[in-house]
C-alpha cells in the first residue's frame, strides 16, 4: 500500500498525496458535521450511522477513520486545544510587543469562537464524555495555551499577581467562548463583523482594567 506521506516539498518536508488529501478531507468533514451534531443533538443523541449520513458516507466507512464515536469526540476536542495553542505559539513568537501580542492573541481567539462555535458548545457540555487518559491530554493543551496569555499579561501588568492574571485570562475566555453560540438562535446574531470588533474591545477592557 503506497504511503499518503510519499512525496516531500522544496524543503524535504512530507507533503500529502492525492490519495491522502482526499482521507484528510473525509475525516474533516465527519469531524466538522460531528460537531455540528453533537452541538444539536447531544452525544448521546448521535450514531456512527448519522456521522457517516452527514458526512456523506455510509456509518461503516466512519471506522476508516475513527475506531468509534468516542475517537471522533476525542479528535474534535484535541484538535480544537491543538489549534488553540500553536496559533498563540505563533502569535508569541511572531510580535515580541506586548501590547500588540495581546491584542492578536484576543483576535485570533475571536476568530477562533466565530468559526468553531459548535466546537466549544461541544467542549461545554460533552467534555465529561471523553475518557480520563483523553481528558488529561486535552487539559494539558488548554493550560499550556492558558499561560501563554498568562505570560503576556505578566509583561504588560507586572504590578498584578500572576493568579489573578489567570483569573482575567479565563473570564475572557468566558466572554469570548459564550458569545458566539449564545446568539445562534436565527435573527438574533448580528454580523460577525460587528460581533468581533465588540467581543475583542470587551475582553481588552476586562484584561487591562
Amino acid at each position: 500500500m503506497a504511503s499518503a506521506l510519499n512525496a516531500h516539498d522544496a524543503d524535504g518536508v512530507p507533503t500529502l498525496t492525492e490519495r491522502g488529501r482526499q482521507k484528510a478531507d473525509r475525516r474533516a468533514a465527519i469531524l466538522e458535521s460531528a460537531a455540528t451534531m453533537f452541538a444539536e443533538r447531544g452525544y448521546a443523541g448521535v450514531t456512527i450511522e448519522d456521522l457517516g449520513s452527514a458526512a456523506g458516507v455510509s456509518g461503516p466507512a466512519v471506522y476508516r477513520h475513527f475506531p468509534g464515536k468516542s475517537a471522533v469526540l476525542a479528535a474534535i476536542l484535541s484538535d480544537a486545544s491543538s489549534t488553540l495553542l500553536s496559533g498563540a505559539e505563533r502569535v508569541i513568537l511572531t510580535t515580541p510587543d506586548a501590547a500588540s501580542a495581546l491584542r492578536s492573541l484576543i483576535a485570533f481567539h475571536v476568530d477562533f469562537a466565530l468559526a468553531e462555535a459548535d466546537v466549544i458548545l461541544v467542549q461545554d457540555r460533552e467534555f465529561e464524555q471523553l475518557d480520563a487518559g483523553t481528558r488529561h491530554d486535552v487539559r494539558l493543551l488548554q493550560r499550556q495555551y492558558v499561560e501563554h496569555w498568562v505570560d503576556t499579561l505578566t509583561r504588560l501588568r507586572p504590578d498584578r499577581a500572576e493568579q489573578e492574571l489567570r483569573v482575567r485570562a479565563h473570564a475572557a475566555f468566558g466572554l469570548l467562548n459564550s458569545t458566539p453560540h449564545s446568539a445562534r438562535i436565527p435573527g438574533r446574531r448580528p454580523a460577525d463583523g460587528v460581533v468581533r470588533g465588540i467581543l475583542e474591545e470587551m475582553a481588552w477592557a476586562s484584561l487591562m482594567s
